[in-house]
């Protein structure tokens, strides 16, 4: 059989490999590797049921599982884990840790306890919480609704981000504003814009929108809405009603 490969042979291997330090180098790939499964698969740049007007009607976008990083880390962010596995047990389900950046997710019966476990022990000293935010996944059945929590660590100079899911037929997360009271006005963001109920907060009231408004705008089921708007004799249609691109 002869040697020559054609254009592209290169860039696989076909010999058994035993772990991951004998991985191919150079951007060699393994013929039968497997890809990584796919859940759903979204066309358009808004969810069905919405009119795409944004002109990207033709996009496909993959919904890949949940990720999670393999354990030890690096020194750093190891001994965060290891202190907190001391601390709470079963705080969190597991971590991710990419581009620099450590993900905890945490169990929502679980947050209260590792917030405070993070703020409070002498090695760990997250006093600060920058940011709760949400994001919504709804092909993510059962964990629809995210809530992301941004920890700052001024004594040890470090960042942990915290994810707690919850499904949207069962909207509710604890608070956090008894451990970090900075919190109370991102909860409040949060829940107008997605709909997360914070169990516990001390004032639950919308923030940006209107009180009598009905639904939440982020989500991403949201309908667009608008108004007609009159520029110089020309109407501009509401989003909902302009040219569906798809």
């Amino acid at each position: 059989m002869s040697d020559d490969k054609l254009p592209g042979e290169e860039k696989t291997i076909a010999t058994h490999v035993d772990g991951q330090d004998s991985a191919p180098s150079a951007g060699l790939e393994r013929e039968d590797a497997e890809s990584s499964p796919v859940l759903a698969t979204q066309h358009g740049m808004w969810s069905d049921g919405s009119p795409d007007v944004s002109g990207y009607g033709g996009i496909v976008r993959p919904y890949l599982p949940a990720q999670a990083s393999e354990r030890p880390l690096d020194d750093e962010h190891e001994r965060v884990l290891v202190r907190l596995d001391q601390l709470v047990d079963g705080g969190y389900t597991h971590v991710l840790f990419d581009r620099g950046e450590l993900t905890v997710f945490v169990p929502r019966s679980k947050l209260t306890e590792v917030v405070v476990a993070l703020r409070d022990d002498a090695h760990l000293r997250y006093e600060g919480c920058l940011s709760v935010s949400g994001v919504h996944y709804p092909s993510d059945g059962g964990s629809e609704l995210h809530a992301v929590y941004h920890l700052q660590s001024f004594t040890h100079n470090r960042r942990v981000r915290l994810e707690v899911t919850c499904p949207d037929a069962d909207p509710h997360i604890p608070s956090v504003c008894a451990t970090y009271p900075a919190a109370d006005w991102h909860e409040r963001e949060t829940w107008d814009m997605f709909g997360i109920v914070f169990d516990d907060h001390p004032s639950l009231t919308r923030i940006l929108m209107p009180d009598d408004w009905v639904g939440h705008p982020q989500r991403k089921d949201y309908p667009l809405g608008g108004i007609p708007v009159e520029y110089k004799g020309a109407v501009v249609p509401p989003p909902d009603q302009r040219r569906n691109y798809r």
